[in-house]
């Protein structure tokens, strides 16, 4: 029995979908927890932090990283690191950034917010797009137009159902804000989903960004922890904000292991959550009365609806619950995300679930 045979022995009864932030770490990933060297992380004398922070440079192509407990908190510290406040923030309609941090922008870096409606794939907008949101902001004489100092991308996007950015698009826009100015933010939560579907290294994703962050909570498996990367300068700035909002840490090395062993271990096994995620598309998609939101799903996250737009898609959220499956409701939508804890034949009993039901 390998490793990852032994650790799927893991998984629990309950089919949980709602997220892949549901995902519990592996019996050989509490091993490596246990096993983990730890120091003051604040001071930077934890040498399990610091290895992560090295991988994660030399994975993204960034010289500077930093440890942070939420990929939250990585969009909260950047944002405030590249802004002053007045200045203008744009950003996908339905970023994450924007309808899913409580307004954190906002509260914590004063910024205004310009909003861009992505098209396809959903919540993915062109360098033209970005170009008139640019225009717009400036239009009036400087004395009178707020600064547009930061675009924030998302790979892949969360609400348009995991959609990886095309990449001629990515760099188009990466090339467009920088010369306007402004500096490019990526919200990496689902980043290596994007490089495992897309066969494109996250190097050449980072490339025309001044910052991102990769997240080790979701389809990687870690109980906490994301790492931000940038230049120097950037992540000196960085961690001073870092601070201010409460995310120093001490022997923060028993999270980064977990991290590390992540990277080992359940990048390349993300392709199965993918699979998944198609097979639970195509079951739905044979079930009268339900329609996907969007075409078959390129990484993990599925949008399903009722036809019937007076089905009540609470209630039925619920009475899956009652039976053992957990989907989370986004109004009307309904969604459903795979990961290391999901089984196909749980897919199958889901599928059966959702089927009775509807």
């Amino acid at each position: 029995m390998n490793l990852l045979q032994r650790d799927r022995m893991n998984t629990p009864t309950t089919i949980a979908l709602a997220s892949d932030t549901e995902t519990r770490p592996t019996p050989s990933m509490r091993e490596a927890i246990a096993r983990a060297e730890v120091g003051d992380e604040q001071k930077g004398e934890d040498p399990t932090v610091n290895r992560l922070l090295e991988r994660v440079c030399q994975l993204l192509g960034k010289p500077a990283a930093l440890f942070l407990p939420t990929g939250t908190m990585c969009n909260l510290v950047a944002i405030k690191a590249h802004t002053q406040p007045g200045d203008v923030m744009i950003a996908d309609r339905m970023s994450h950034v924007l309808r899913a941090e409580t307004g954190a922008p906002g509260l914590i870096s004063g910024v205004m917010t310009e909003a861009i409606d992505g098209h396809s794939p959903f919540g993915c907008f062109t360098a033209e797009q970005l170009q008139t949101a640019i225009d717009q902001i400036t239009m009036m004489p400087y004395n009178y137009a707020a600064k547009a100092s930061l675009v924030c991308l998302e790979q892949t996007q969360n609400f348009g159902g995991g959609a990886i950015w095309p990449l001629a698009s990515w760099q188009a826009v990466c090339a467009t804000a920088r010369k306007a100015g402004a500096s490019v933010h990526v919200d990496g939560a689902r980043l290596m989903n994007a490089v495992v579907a897309s066969g494109i290294e996250a190097r050449v994703w980072a490339a025309g960004a001044d910052s991102l962050w990769i997240d080790f909570t979701k389809g990687l498996g870690a109980p906490m922890g994301a790492v931000l990367a940038g230049d120097q300068a950037f992540i000196d700035k960085a961690r001073r904000i870092k601070h201010v909002v409460g995310g120093a840490m001490r022997q923060a090395g028993i999270a980064a292991a977990a991290c590390l062993h992540a990277l080992d271990h359940h990048v390349d096994r993300l392709a199965q959550d993918h699979d998944h995620a198609r097979e639970l598309a195509q079951g739905l998609s044979g079930i009268g009365g339900i329609r996907l939101v969007y075409d078959q799903p390129q990484t993990n996250i599925v949008f399903f609806e009722f036809e019937d737009p007076s089905r009540d898609s609470k209630a039925f959220v619920a009475a899956c619950a009652a039976q053992g499956l957990k989907l989370s409701g986004i109004g009307r939508r309904m969604r459903a995300v795979t990961h290391l804890d999901v089984s196909a034949a749980q897919i199958a009993r889901a599928l059966e679930i959702i089927r009775s039901l509807a």
